[in-house]
């Protein structure tokens, strides 16, 4: 799968988009089994956040995906 923007289902808790649940690029959908790990990352010169999440899909393969919260878009790096 080609990395760049994609569609993404997630879990709307306390914070919107708290965790995603699955994941769509194309057609295929992968849904996530297990989240692996979480993280923030912030631009230093733009000041644009992004959460990202390592997640085992249930094609058994790993995935990281990143949330632009300035920009409300997901990406699957």
């Amino acid at each position: 799968m080609a990395s760049g923007r994609i569609e993404v289902v997630a879990y709307a808790g306390y914070r919107e988009d708290e965790c995603p649940r699955a994941f769509v690029v194309g057609e295929v959908q992968v849904d996530i089994v297990k989240l692996l790990d979480l993280w923030t990352e912030e631009n230093a010169f733009t000041g644009r956040r992004r959460r990202c999440f390592r997640v085992k899909g249930s094609d058994w393969r790993t995935y990281v995906l990143c949330h632009d919260e300035t920009g409300d878009e997901w990406a699957l790096a």
